[in-house]
């Protein structure tokens, strides 16, 4: 096959994979759901903890920001993907702060104000850099080793399924989603060449791997239905 027919065979299957990975990652960003119609049917946010949101509004921020042509090359699907995501944090972190204590609603609001700060003070550094190869070296190993700690979150979870010999607290639709949305964009970057998403979600494909293993293993010996997600893990 030649060269010039390779190019647009390449630039189909990195977008496939893009919308795909933009589809995945819808399961993902709906996740946390059917916690907040639990928040809102009960008017209060319970034991349930809003700093996840926080951080993975920050998450989808940096790596927004990364897929734009001001940083690096082709990441449009990084961009939407990241866009839906920021806007669905967004609305959680409004949700918990209407429905939290007076003491909650203060430091929720003050870390979305520091988010809000942070993006910032990233969108604007990273433009006083002229030199566009630093730009996008900086920005992208900010928003790889926010994606990888992200990836990394739900590893609590996997070592209590250890411990427990039981699934409950791993939904099967979550890990599966993980999983999916990761090795679309694994694809994506792999076809991009953009090792600063490929990386990232090299990782978040391995460990979705090793969720769906466990969730193998240790479903039979489970007793109870999986509970409602409140930590949500996305690229």
């Amino acid at each position: 096959m030649s060269r010039s027919l390779l190019l647009p065979v390449n630039t189909i299957c990195k977008d496939a994979a893009g919308v795909a990975g933009n589809i995945f990652a819808f399961g993902l960003f709906v996740s946390p759901i059917p916690t907040f119609r639990r928040i809102a049917r009960n008017r209060s946010t319970e034991s349930f903890s809003g700093l996840p949101y926080i951080y993975a509004l920050l998450n989808c921020l940096v790596t927004l920001w990364y897929g734009t042509p001001l940083v690096s090359y082709n990441n449009i699907m990084v961009t939407t993907v990241n866009s839906i995501g920021a806007a669905f944090q967004l609305v959680y972190i409004i949700l918990f702060i209407t429905y939290t204590g007076k003491r909650k609603k203060v430091r929720m609001f003050g870390l979305l104000m520091v988010d809000i700060v942070l993006f910032l003070v990233i969108v604007v550094g990273s433009l006083e850099i002229s030199d566009f190869t630093i730009r996008r070296m900086v920005v992208g190993f900010l928003s790889c080793a926010a994606l990888i700690s992200m990836f990394a979150s739900p590893l609590f979870v996997i070592n209590l399924v250890i411990q427990t010999r039981s699934v409950e607290f791993m939904p099967f639709y979550l890990s599966l989603s993980t999983f999916l949305m990761s090795a679309s964009f694994l694809a994506y970057g792999i076809l991009n060449n953009d090792p600063f998403v490929y990386v990232p979600n090299g990782a978040g494909t391995v460990l979705g791997i090793v969720q769906l293993g466990l969730y193998s293993y240790y479903k039979r010996t489970s007793a109870e239905e999986s509970r409602e997600p409140l930590i949500v893990s996305y690229g």
